[in-house]
């Protein structure tokens, strides 16, 4: 079975330094149909001016996962974390107990786009951490999340891996599915057929029970995979 999560039903926040659409509620916006699939609870997709960001937050129990799509992120916290991540990098953090972070724009000129992912944990008030790495040397199919950082991916405290689909034009792959898993597809640009099943970027999908999941790239694609209890 194939749910679609159209793009242009997702919600829109429009702020002016600021402009997100959430793929299941968030904020002010609330739809008790679409409250996120399993444990994945947020996915937006964010566009951030140049010389703007969000201030200094404090998140608990979330794990926290950050894909950079164009421009730079710059990060700093409360754990002692100051980081730029450009496009192609990951960043995982674990809240657990509680930290605090900001999150920033730090170009005079380019915009910065990316997709911020929430995960709920399997146990909470964990000691917070904090990782990132470069994944833009990924082609096909790669492994960026993962409970047990196995293959190079980044940890989480959660039964959910994250794969990044990239993908050329009439590119395939094909993912095997684990016996009751849920699947959620996240079209991040381009855009794909999974399983047959046109997607355009900004939509996304839910998969239970599908034999197996195939992607094909009707154009230059990138796309996230959530393989989640």
């Amino acid at each position: 079975m194939i749910t679609l999560r159209p793009a242009a039903e997702r919600g829109h926040a429009s702020l002016g330094w600021l402009d997100s659409h959430h793929s299941f509620s968030f904020a002010d916006y609330h739809d008790p149909r679409h409250m996120g699939v399993s444990r994945l609870r947020v996915i937006n997709d964010d566009r951030i001016a140049p010389r703007t960001g969000f201030d200094a937050h404090p998140h608990r129990d979330m794990e926290i996962v950050s894909y950079v799509l164009e421009g730079v992120i710059e990060h700093k916290d409360s754990m002692g974390n100051s980081s730029r991540l450009k496009a192609g990098e990951v960043q995982v953090m674990s809240a657990g107990s509680g930290i605090v972070h900001s999150e920033y724009n730090p170009s005079d000129s380019q915009p910065l786009h990316l997709l911020q992912i929430w995960i709920q944990p399997q146990q909470n008030r964990v000691q917070p951490r904090y990782a990132q790495k470069d994944f833009s040397a990924v082609q096909g199919l790669g492994l960026v999340v993962s409970p047990d950082g196995r293959a190079g991916s980044l940890p989480i405290h959660q039964d959910a891996s994250l794969y990044l689909a990239r993908l050329g034009e009439h590119q395939q792959v094909a993912q095997p599915v684990r016996a009751g898993r849920t699947y959620y597809l996240h079209v991040a640009r381009g855009s794909l057929a999974v399983n047959g099943v046109p997607l355009e970027a900004g939509d996304g999908a839910t998969l239970i029970g599908e034999p197996t999941i195939e992607l094909e790239a009707r154009e230059e694609t990138e796309a996230l995979l959530f393989d989640l209890p």
